[in-house]
């Protein structure tokens, strides 16, 4: 998921609430239909094309992906351009480096 700076609070507790406890969250630059925002700096205008982003990579195994993909829709929208895009792919496999386990076990939390 890619969206606003300002939502990620509400979405990690969502998130939370539903059962996702791991979540690789990076801060990004982006654009897409907004095509950013036109800033004054120094008392010029200068225009942002690239606008700060949170960009939030998780991996489910036991959480049904519809579950997660309605609970982001709901949290982060706003109705405005700029609430963000959600992207679904499948993982080939996963390895838990310090176990060797694979694939759905090496995703659950036998700590």
């Amino acid at each position: 998921m890619i969206t606003r700076q300002n939502k990620f609070e509400a979405l990690k507790a969502a998130l939370n609430e539903i059962g996702i406890a791991g979540i690789t969250v990076t801060q990004v630059l982006g654009c897409g239909i907004q095509k950013g925002k036109t800033e004054f700096y120094r008392g010029v205008e200068v225009e942002m094309n690239l606008l700060p982003k949170v960009q939030i990579d998780i991996i489910v195994s036991k959480v049904p992906v519809r579950q997660v993909i309605e609970t982001a829709k709901k949290v982060l929208y706003t109705g405005n351009i700029g609430d963000g895009k959600i992207f679904i792919y499948d993982v080939e496999n996963v390895v838990r480096v310090r176990t060797g386990e694979e694939g759905y076990d090496a995703l659950q939390d036998n700590i």
